[in-house]
């Protein structure tokens, strides 16, 4: 077998229901050596539930968590030597100093990489020498980062990783997992946010009220075949008559105030858009590309509230909601 083909981490039927509506239903994810996997999804939808089942934390109502073949619940002292877990909120001790966290981390996991350890503080810019109390938010995330990958773990447990980072910080953080997997390991990476998910996954779960709605390749997904254009009118008077009347595609939005139209319709129809566009009298027009955002939001489409249209220039949320409310 391919080393790339063996599953590191396999979720089969993964259930845990709490009542009213609450918990995960019949959860299946199977991540293989090498990869990154995005779980997205809102505060709430079930990502940290999934996550501390996989670390062994709690024990599934139905169905089976493992990592490299063994089931996580009972084993997690086990697992913890291989697996560098980091939780949405961590809970470090308000007596430490950045130094005792650390150390107290290493004598859980029973070993010392002390060069790896050195790499992330100067990565990450941290000081371990400041006492737990005084940490602001992001500090706390950074000593939590650097505790969770000190010792080179095979396998990467990410629950909202960079929140509480600042951009910078955000940024080297991407960096980092991007390298991280160069060096072959395996990452899951669950996360709210767009650009961090669409930067660094192979694969990609989006999941709502504790189920998954769509588990898709990350590549293919960005060679998505619709396209969507904004048009960028002269006046209402050609706007209205170009949706009334010229246009054959789907009418994503428009605005008479800021006159423009978002138009979108599949790849082979090119020529047929442009066509369309014959004798209008239009400032421009761009593409938007496809997004991420956009394929998640199809799913969340009653909590959408059209951020998406992040090219439109002139663009508010308050006028575009008004003109949702209006139905137009």
């Amino acid at each position: 077998m391919n080393k790339k083909d063996e599953v590191i981490i396999n979720v089969e039927h993964l259930t845990k229901d709490y009542g009213y509506g609450r918990g995960v239903f019949d959860i299946s994810v199977k991540i293989h050596k090498g990869e990154c996997y995005g779980y997205l999804g809102p505060n709430g939808a079930g990502k940290s539930t999934t996550i501390r089942h996989i670390m062994g934390f709690a024990k599934p109502t139905v169905g089976k968590v493992q990592i490299f073949g063994i089931d996580s619940f009972g084993n997690t002292d086990k697992l913890l030597a291989k697996v560098g877990y980091l939780p949405g909120e961590p809970a470090i001790p308000q007596g430490l100093d950045g130094w005792g966290f650390i150390e107290m981390m290493q004598g859980m996991r029973g070993e010392a990489n002390k060069e790896r350890l050195q790499y992330l503080l100067d990565l990450f810019k941290f000081d371990p020498r400041m006492p737990v109390k005084q940490m602001s938010l992001g500090e706390k995330r950074k000593l939590a980062v650097v505790a969770a990958f000190m010792n080179d773990p095979d396998v990467l447990v990410l629950d909202e990783p960079t929140s509480g980072l600042d951009p910078v910080m955000q940024k080297v953080f991407i960096k980092f997992i991007l390298d991280e997997k160069k060096r072959g390991k395996t990452i899951l990476l669950s996360s709210h946010i767009f650009s961090e998910v669409d930067a660094t996954c192979d694969t990609i779960s989006i999941i709502k009220d504790g189920k998954h709605v769509s588990t898709f390749n990350a590549n293919e997904l960005k060679k998505k075949q619709d396209r969507t254009y904004i048009i960028h009118f002269l006046n209402k008077e050609d706007l209205k008559d170009y949706i009334e009347n010229r246009n054959k595609f789907e009418v994503v939005y428009s605005n008479e105030e800021l006159l423009i139209a978002v138009i979108k319709f599949p790849q082979d129809k090119h020529n047929e858009f442009f066509l369309t566009l014959e004798g209008m009298r239009i400032k421009e027009f761009e593409e938007k590309p496809f997004t991420l955002q956009d394929y998640f939001m199809s799913f969340y489409k009653e909590e959408r509230s059209f951020d998406g249209l992040s090219g439109v220039k002139g663009n508010s949320k308050e006028g575009l909601n008004k003109e949702k409310n209006n139905g137009k």
